[in-house]
Formats: structure tokens, sequence, C-alpha cells
């Protein structure tokens, strides 16, 4: 069985999958796309050493900033940590809030590598026709020219139509969608304060590394609290207004956590008891031991 261990982002969910891999001989595996990236750690809010208590934990730190690291490439990558952890006999349990790469791994997606044929020699139009004659359900917009390209790819690879590429319901493994939640007054306040917290951690010095690299890849663009400083370090804007905009993404972003789960993944929720989390320990444990 695979265990899965989502939800919003700041609820708790590095604490269970930790307190269950004790519990259950498990072992955790990142599904998190900004946590697969070395030196992106406190805006990541990355698991650390210590937290960890010497569960091994996979998929962490595993690419340079400067390196593209695709849902492609995740899907192969934690299958494989998934069948070996099987294979001997431990339990998976996959942790994170990104959920397409959950999605990628545990369901029959077939992915090509964005490395393709980029059909420079088409234009929009001709591209759209081409589309179209492989599979007339399609409904990409003639002048989005890299989904149209995107699914070129994948219909000349796999023989099969894009628009039902993200139609299947067909989960390759016994899987349990375990989420985390609370109040959502509660959520934001602890997304604020956590945002203070990573201050004090020493976020600034990270983000600054980052900043004065001059690297803008999508590794150092796509997390929240790396980007949204920027504009301090440049003198363009207070420290007060970028750290007020690391929190609205933060929470913006949990809201889009939720529609994707609600509407994409059959997830189990549970409210999370942060005065004695080990009621929320023990009622997840008694759910996965029922099942």
């Amino acid at each position: 069985m695979v265990i899965v261990i989502l939800g919003p982002t700041c609820v708790g969910k590095t604490k269970l999958s930790v307190e269950l891999a004790k519990k259950i001989n498990g072992e955790v595996i990142n599904a998190d796309s900004t946590q697969v990236y070395k030196g992106l750690d406190i805006a990541t809010a990355k698991v650390t050493e210590e937290e960890k208590e010497n569960i091994p934990h996979h998929l962490f730190d595993i690419k340079d900033i400067t390196e593209d690291y695709t849902v492609f490439d995740y899907q192969k990558d934690c299958r494989l940590y998934i069948d070996d952890i099987i294979k001997r006999g431990k339990t998976p349990i996959l942790v994170g809030g990104t959920g397409l790469y959950i999605k990628a791994a545990l369901y029959d997606y077939e992915f090509i590598n964005d490395d393709n044929n980029t059909y420079d020699e088409l234009s929009n139009d001709e591209l759209y026709n081409k589309v179209m004659s492989m599979d007339k359900d399609n409904t990409i917009h003639k002048n989005n020219r890299k989904r149209l390209v995107r699914a070129l790819n994948y219909m000349e690879s796999t023989k099969l139509a894009y628009s039902k590429k993200d139609k299947t319901d067909k989960l390759l493994y016994d899987t349990l969608f375990i989420g985390l939640t609370t109040d959502r007054n509660i959520l934001y306040d602890r997304i604020n304060k956590r945002v203070d917290i990573m201050v004090n951690e020493g976020l600034l010095n990270e983000a600054k590394k980052v900043f004065d690299s001059n690297i803008r890849t999508k590794a150092v663009l796509t997390p929240i609290g790396y980007k949204e400083l920027f504009p301090y370090f440049e003198g363009n804007a207070s420290l007060d207004s970028c750290l007020d905009k690391i929190k609205q993404n933060s929470r913006h972003y949990a809201k889009r956590q939720y529609t994707f789960f609600n509407h994409q993944l059959d997830v189990k929720w549970f409210n999370v008891d942060f005065n004695n989390f080990n009621n929320t320990v023990s009622d997840v444990l008694d759910y996965i031991n029922n099942k």
C-alpha cells in the first residue's frame, strides 16, 4: 500500500509523515516540486535532518537550481522508489503539496519528455490543424503554441488522443490519500506566522544568495519566497511589502491546492489538532489500520 499525505501549505504534513513512518515501517518520498532542488530550504519548508528522525527520505535535494526537473522526470523517479520500498517490505509515504506530481506518480498517466520536436517549421494554424486531425476533441486554442506542441509530441509518441490524457482514474497502486486541513482563518494565520519564522531562520540570506546568483530558472521562479524578495534586493520595494506579498501568494496557493485535491483525488480529510498533534496521528493511524 502507498500512503499519500497531502494538504495545503503549513498544516503539518512533514510531521505526520515522520510519525507515520515510525509506526508503519515507512519511508518518505518527496511530492513537492520545489524541494527536489538543493539550496532551496527555508522558503520551501524542506524537512531538516533533525526532523527526519533517521527515517529514510527520498527525492529531496537531487537537482541543482540550474537544472530542469519535469513532472515526467518525477513520475519515473517516484515510481522507482515506490517499487523498491514495497519490494523491501516497507511502506512508501508520499508527502507534499504538488498535486500534479502526486497524480502523475500514482495514476496511469503517460507523459513524454519535453525534449522532443519543437515543430518550428509549422505555423500556429498548421500546428492546430495537425492536432485537430489527430484529435477532433482537442480544445486547445490555436494561439497556445506551447500546448499544441506538447499535444502533438504526446500523440506522435503514444498514438493516443491528447484530450483523453488526463481523464484516467486508474490507480497503479493500492493507495490511501490522507489530507490534513484546518479552519481557513487558522490556516491563514499559520501561513502568516510561518513567513515571520522563516525570516528569523535566515530566509533573507537564502533568498539573497539566490538573487546574487543571477539564475532565473523555473527552480528559482516557481517557489514562493524568493522572487517576491527580488524587488527588495533591487531597492524597488520595502521589505515589509515583499514579505506581505509572500504571505498573500502563499494564501492564494493554499486555495489552489484545495481546489486540485478536492477535484482530482479521493481524499480522506482530517482536521489537525494543533494543540495535541498526537490526536491527529492516532486518528490517521486508526483510519489506515481499518482499511
